[in-house]
């Protein structure tokens, strides 16, 4: 597996809150579903509401 920074944005009360997220995932598009997943958990977001501007391995 190897380990990717994800980095983007997502709406947070009056304003946009930059995120950058390291996970480990078989591949970019697994990498991005864990992102969308962890927010979704922490933050009570849909993955519409995520903005993921750059995946990097």
């Amino acid at each position: 597996m190897s380990e990717f920074t994800v980095r983007g944005s997502f709406q947070a009360r009056d304003r946009h809150q930059e995120s950058e997220k390291s996970v480990e995932a078989p591949t970019e598009s697994v990498a991005r579903d864990r992102v969308y997943a962890s927010f979704g958990s922490e933050h009570g977001l849909k993955r519409t509401e995520v903005d993921i501007e750059e995946v990097q391995a």
